[in-house]
């Protein structure tokens, strides 16, 4: 007699599924995937680039058009060819800022931070990949809105007492500086997004740290403002990328110092409330 033998194949539930570590990359990588899926990146990131890049020329052309017409601004007379090109980095911070802000709360908005601290039980990975790739991203976007602006408009207004190039001391250093800046206010909202884990509250205190608040400081006697509006963060950022310095103003080394201090401590407040409190 032969015996009868049979075989069973496993099952699904059976088979081994392979182990993924957590890694910094691979956080990256989600966090890469996210941002580019939203159809707001891409919108609010086309609006800081059309920022830039157009009221940048606005700003040239209207300079050309006045020392043509013999009747200058006087908000536009002592302009030069870096400083109307960087016409727009007011208008472009807000885009930026409010999109770095969307990046993490608009996860708690929606309910998906749920899912993505599950992935990453360590939480602060997470945050820091967010910050890390659209930091990343807002700088690039930023440093060639700037260029961009920067070449034409250097182009509009040649021939004029604000005529410069590349050759000029301080343009490239004040170039690389607005986009750095900027790049910094993308993070900064990212921060503020986690810290505050709302829309409407990251956007309004991004808006009152960068625009309101230094319009109060002015309200202040002379002496305080000496003392106070050069180490806000608008006034420090904006001494980044300000082709000349005076003694109201910070070097740019110290507005960068300042501006990264103004940017850690967003941060480590955000890093803070993700590891003590519940999503």
């Amino acid at each position: 007699m032969s015996a009868l033998t049979t075989t069973t194949e496993p099952s699904p539930a059976a088979i081994a599924r392979p182990v993924y570590r957590v890694t910094g990359r691979r956080v990256i990588a989600s966090e890469w995937a996210k941002l580019w899926s939203l159809r707001s990146t891409w919108i609010t990131l086309g609006l800081g680039l059309l920022f830039l890049v157009a009221f940048g020329l606005i700003a040239a052309s209207r300079y050309k058009s006045g020392i043509g017409s013999g009747h200058m601004d006087r908000d536009f007379a002592s302009s030069t060819a870096v400083s109307l090109s960087l016409f727009g980095t007011n208008f472009a911070q807000l885009a930026l800022g409010v999109l770095g802000v969307l990046v993490t709360a608009g996860e708690y908005s929606t309910g998906m931070i749920r899912s993505t601290l599950a992935a990453v039980p360590r939480r602060l990975p997470v945050l820091w990949a967010k910050a890390a790739v659209f930091g990343l991203v807002a700088l690039a976007i930023a440093t060639f809105g700037v260029f961009v602006a920067f070449l034409v408009g250097s182009h509009i207004v040649s021939g004029t007492p604000a005529a410069m190039g590349f050759s000029h001391s301080g343009v490239v250093r004040s170039l690389l500086g607005a986009g750095l800046y900027l790049g910094l206010v993308g993070v900064i909202g990212t921060a503020l997004g986690a810290l505050l884990r709302s829309v409407a509250g990251g956007i309004s205190v991004l808006v009152a740290a960068l625009m309101l608040i230094p319009g109060l400081v002015s309200l202040l006697p002379s002496s305080w403002q000496d003392n106070i509006s050069p180490y806000l963060p608008s006034n420090a950022g904006e001494s980044m990328f300000a082709l000349t310095h005076d003694s109201t103003s910070l070097s740019p080394a110290s507005g960068l110092l300042v501006f990264l201090g103004w940017t850690a401590l967003a941060l480590a407040g955000a890093a803070y409330r993700l590891m003590r409190s519940d999503v």
